[in-house]
């Protein structure tokens, strides 16, 4: 049984999400104490239970304590099984972030699995959609597994009710993965979308971003979303280069201009613009993972050039480390980028 502190490193969600996907992966169970201690409201959040309860239902395992609220349970996972699963949710909790808990098992799987999962799809501290469909899911595609997602309906906070759908293909033999350089810049793109509130928020958005670019103005498009079940906005700023596709994002929230939101969504694409680093912090901490199971599998592992690693993904690797016995390198690399090394 291994012991998890959830309180350690950067003590957030991520630590719970990341210790049931690699208890999946392994079959090795855990138990996991003082979940998010540091935070306003400690304990598991509707996300978090619904994650660990998805985790049981693809394994058959034994989960006890795993309620809304609490600091403390207990997995011990059985063999996965591929299949059709429904994993909804009635807050904005993010369905994204529930998919990557159990995707990297059901990467593994003897079988297809499709999921229909429901809540937040584009919230602010995870991953939106296309994010997902994008960036992370391309990069998975070179390491073998295939994975499709459609966005039936985007859930935007605090109402929640989006819903996707994804379609996993598990690969027969899974590749040993770099990526150094980004290339060239082939495309860039800016979509500014509204859900029930006025138009002129996202041409506002649209005129921000528009002002610092020489992009020409079919890059930037204004878009209302059908279906919602409550109001919602979100810049989503795209950068296609030749070896990897970059989304970074802003949030719309009650009292905050329009003309932030498009800042917040420049802001990190111009700093990433500055770097040579292929890839952007939040895919660093995402594909790590991956590689790490590709390690696991004697594929090869992976490596990759970033920023300095965050907090987040810092805690991410320590939590790989106590499931996987592969060897993690973090060294400095040229023009203040660091170079990430994954292996068995």
């Amino acid at each position: 049984m291994i012991e998890i502190d959830g309180s350690q490193g950067e003590g957030g969600g991520q630590i719970v999400r990341s210790s049931l996907a690699l208890s999946l992966v392994t079959g090795k169970p855990f138990t996991i104490r003082r979940i998010r201690a540091g935070r306003a409201k400690p304990g598991l959040m509707r996300q978090h239970v619904t994650a660990a309860r998805a985790a049981r239902k693809i394994s058959g395992a034994t989960l006890s304590g795993a309620a809304l609220g609490s600091t403390r349970f207990t997995f011990q996972p059985e063999a996965v099984q591929p299949g059709e699963y429904r994993f909804p949710m009635t807050t904005a909790g993010s369905a994204t972030l529930v998919l990557q808990t159990v995707l990297p098992a059901l990467m593994l799987a003897d079988g297809p699995s499709s999921l229909v999962l429901g809540g937040g799809t584009h919230n602010s501290h995870a991953p939106p959609f296309e994010f997902l469909r994008d960036s992370y899911l391309p990069l998975l595609a070179r390491i073998g597994p295939q994975v499709d997602v459609e966005l039936i309906r985007p859930g935007f906070y605090p109402a929640g009710g989006g819903e996707l759908t994804a379609s996993i293909r598990p690969a027969s033999r899974w590749q040993p993965f770099a990526l150094h350089e980004r290339g060239n810049l082939v495309e860039a793109r800016v979509r500014a979308i509204v859900a029930r509130l006025p138009q002129h928020i996202a041409e506002r958005e649209c005129a921000t971003i528009a002002a610092r670019v020489d992009w020409p103005p079919g890059a930037l498009v204004v878009e209302r979303a059908e279906g919602t079940k409550g109001p919602g906005n979100v810049v989503l700023l795209t950068l296609h280069c030749e070896n990897v596709t970059t989304v970074f994002s802003g949030f719309g929230e009650r009292g905050k201009p329009a003309e932030q939101v498009a800042l917040e969504a420049w802001q990190q694409a111009s700093d990433y613009l500055l770097t040579e680093a292929p890839v952007e912090p939040l895919l660093a901490d995402q594909i790590c993972l991956p590689l790490a199971i590709s390690a696991h599998l004697g594929a090869g592992g992976g490596t990759f050039r970033t920023t300095a690693l965050t907090a987040h993904a810092r805690t991410h690797l320590d939590v790989i480390r106590m499931f996987l016995n592969v060897q993690i390198e973090v060294t400095d690399a040229p023009a203040e980028t660091v170079e990430v090394r994954i292996r068995g």
